[in-house]
């Protein structure tokens, strides 16, 4: 047995707007420099990759990427300062509570342990 746990930011509807995928997609972007080459290296469709960061960026009320003009596929994308101060944010907060998570799974499987002990062993 083993424990998974999924952490991401809902709206006021309860949508999810923000999880470890779009952390994913800025990072890439920040690699890729391109939105479509990003979403190609990831294997989203343009279509998607920009639902979600255009989500994001109305959720959290600041731009992620700065659009720029120019080169010779007219493409360009860049993360914003605040895109980087996000995804460390992000990043912390999703460590530290994954390991709270992880500690106090410990004493649940612990206790869970006992259990499963109890009814193999018929002392229930």
């Amino acid at each position: 047995m083993e424990l998974k746990v999924k952490i991401y930011l809902t709206d006021s509807d309860g949508e999810k707007f923000m999880g470890i995928g779009v952390i994913w997609l800025l990072q890439e972007i920040e690699k890729a420099g391109s939105l479509r080459k990003a979403s190609m290296n990831l294997g989203l469709s343009y279509t998607k990759s920009y639902n979600m960061l255009k989500k994001a960026e109305e959720n959290l009320s600041f731009p992620l990427v700065e659009r720029r003009k120019g080169g010779s596929n007219r493409e360009g994308i860049a993360l914003t300062g605040k895109a980087k101060d996000f995804i460390r944010l992000y990043m912390d907060f999703q460590a530290k509570a994954k390991d709270m998570v992880r500690k106090e799974y410990e004493g649940f499987e612990k206790e869970l342990g006992l259990l499963i002990k109890e009814e193999i062993d018929g002392t229930v």
